[in-house]
């Protein structure tokens, strides 16, 4: 019997690499890799359900879920984790040192059902003691003017957040109109010397690392997808990726751990990696559902919070009820 063909999109990710190359076999499929930027990827899975099995927006993911689009069926399989202390910018003059000094500000996000800005706001409002409705929130592209929100929900009462479709986040900040911007990409002036822009805490590692030692929070960016009909044709499918996805991750973690070779041409990056493998005690990238409660009950907890969701998800509702929770190679 031939393997079933599957086409997948996924970005560039060392913890993929080996299932995506052949590798690491998923036991009766066949995976035809379309490596592309996460933008093109999740407009294209979202709006046209282009792939059979794509990694996806955990923020829109969920939300399709709460409002009843039940045409994905996940697997907690989390190629993009992203801590976002580091994800807030301000112009390099500017007098806020602090998420805390941003009550009554002007802060600029690229869309509300971005992942990045619902942890980041989660951090603002539950970390920091600014309250969402006491920030004025601009949308807007990040770097070039025109984006959009991809999904419909409804903004929690007394929280107000104007889209500005003709200006970028960055031209917004550096002219003063916003006072800060939450965003997964950097904007442009910060990455340009001298561009004018730093971001807000002057040592997030420090910051992100406490965090995660208290709370257990890893922020999850993205989960994989695959088209409902899929499953329901070959129900065996998401545990059989699971199991590729898990494989060729552990392979990973050995390159990066090997101190006899340089995998990675970066000086140090194994004492590096086993110092953070020892600060969070387990392994610091797990998939499956029990592993991450914590960060998922926090994410999802944020995204009803701010309107994403009308209901609150439970992190179990998310995923396929074929992969076990527990389950382990």
């Amino acid at each position: 019997m031939p393997d079933l063909v599957l086409t997948m999109a996924m970005s560039s990710y060392d913890h993929v690499r080996d299932l995506v190359s052949g590798a690491v076999r998923a036991e009766g499929i066949a995976i035809r890799h379309l490596e592309l930027p996460v933008e093109e990827i999740f407009y294209r899975f979202i709006k046209w359900r282009e792939f059979d099995v794509s990694e996806i927006s955990m923020a829109k993911f969920s939300t399709l879920m709460a409002h009843g689009d039940d045409s994905f069926v996940g697997i907690p399989v989390f190629p993009s984790r992203v801590f976002r202390h580091s994800s807030m910018y301000v112009r390099a003059d500017s007098d806020l040192h602090s998420p805390a000094e941003l009550r009554g500000k002007r802060i600029g996000i690229p869309e509300w059902a971005q992942t990045a800005a619902v942890y980041s706001r989660g951090l603002l409002s539950g970390e920091y003691g600014v309250p969402l409705t006491e920030v004025a929130w601009v949308q807007a592209g990040v770097n070039q003017p025109g984006r959009r929100e991809k999904v419909a929900f409804t903004l929690p009462p007394g929280v107000s957040c104007t889209a500005v479709p003709d200006r970028s986040l960055d031209d917004l900040l550096r002219a003063g109109d916003i006072d800060a911007v939450f965003s997964a990409h950097a904007p442009e002036s910060f990455e340009r010397a001298g561009g004018g822009v730093r971001r807000l805490l002057a040592d997030p590692e420090s910051a992100e690392r406490e965090y995660w030692a208290r709370t257990g929070v890893h922020p999850i960016m993205h989960a994989v997808a695959i088209r409902r009909e899929i499953v329901e044709e070959h129900p065996w499918v998401p545990v059989t990726l699971f199991k590729a996805f898990e494989a060729a991750k552990e392979r990973s973690i050995r390159r990066v751990l090997d101190y006899t070779i340089s995998s990675v041409p970066v000086p140090w990056l194994p004492r590096y990696a086993t110092d953070t493998w020892s600060q969070g005690g387990q392994d610091p990238w797990p998939y499956g559902v029990d592993a991450n409660r914590p960060t998922l009950e926090a994410f999802l907890g944020y995204a009803h919070e701010q309107g994403l969701h009308d209901r609150q998800l439970k992190p179990g509702e998310l995923f396929s009820p074929h992969v076990d929770a527990g389950f382990r190679i």
